[in-house]
C-alpha cells in the first residue's frame, strides 16, 4: 500500500458491528455485510469484535475501538443483544447506531438462559450467570439514550423477540419495519444503503438515489 493509500484508509469513517447472543464475528449477517461493503467499495473501516459473553467486558472492548478512532466519525450496528450493546455505547459516546431486531431488556429475556450455553458458530461453551444479568441491567442507558441517534430495523415475524417491544422502546427513533422475515433478518443487504446513509457513511455514486 502506498503512503497516499495508507493515509486515505486512515481517514475512513468507522463502522463497528456487534453480534448477538451465542453468535460471533463469523455470523451470516457479518459475512453479508463484508461482502456488500467490498462489492460496492464503500469507504469505511469495519471492525467486528468478538464480544464473548461478559457484558461489562464486551462494552469495554467496543468503547476501546471507538476511542481508537479519535476525531474520525464512527457508527455502530448491532443485532439482537448486539443491538442492546450498541444502544449502550451510543449513549455513552454520543454516536449513531443501527439496531437490528434489538433485544430491548436482555436482562429479562436471557434470565431463562442462565447456565452453560454454546456459541452457534464456534461451538465454544460459555457460562451465563446471574451476575451477567445484573451487568446488563446496570448498563441500561435509560433516559441518557438519544433516540434521534438510532435507526431500528425490525421484521414482524421475528420468532425470538416481539418486534412491538422495540417499537415501543424506540418509538421516537427512525424505524424500518418489514412484514415477515425472522430474527436473523432476511434480505439484510437490502437495508444497508439506508443504514449507511443514516450513520453518515459516504456511499459511492452507484448507490446514490437517482432522479
Amino acid at each position: 500500500m502506498s503512503a497516499s493509500d495508507s493515509e486515505q484508509a486512515s481517514n475512513r469513517p468507522g463502522l463497528i458491528y456487534l453480534h448477538g447472543f451465542r453468535s460471533s464475528p463469523q455470523s451470516d449477517k457479518v459475512t453479508e455485510l463484508r461482502q456488500w461493503l467490498d462489492s460496492h467499495q464503500v469507504p469505511v473501516e469495519l471492525h467486528v469484535p468478538d464480544l464473548g459473553f461478559e457484558p461489562a467486558e464486551a462494552i469495554q472492548r467496543v468503547s476501546d475501538i471507538v476511542e481508537c478512532f479519535g476525531d474520525r466519525p464512527c457508527g455502530l450496528m448491532g443485532s439482537s443483544l448486539g443491538g442492546y450493546y450498541a444502544s449502550v455505547v451510543a449513549a455513552r459516546h454520543r454516536l449513531r447506531a443501527v439496531l437490528i431486531n434489538p433485544a430491548v431488556a436482555p436482562y429479562q429475556l436471557l434470565d431463562g438462559y442462565i447456565g452453560t450455553q454454546t456459541n452457534l458458530y464456534t461451538g465454544e461453551a460459555f457460562e451465563v450467570t446471574r451476575d451477567h444479568m445484573l451487568q446488563l441491567q446496570e448498563m441500561e442507558p435509560g433516559a441518557s439514550l438519544n433516540t434521534a441517534d438510532l435507526m431500528v430495523l425490525l421484521q414482524t415475524a421475528d420468532e425470538t423477540l416481539d418486534y412491538r417491544d422495540a417499537c415501543r422502546r424506540y418509538s421516537s427513533a427512525s424505524q424500518w419495519i418489514q412484514p415477515g422475515g425472522d430474527h436473523r433478518f432476511q434480505n439484510f443487504p437490502r437495508v444497508l444503503p439506508a443504514a449507511m446513509a443514516f450513520l453518515g457513511i459516504p456511499l459511492p455514486d452507484t448507490l446514490m438515489p437517482r432522479d
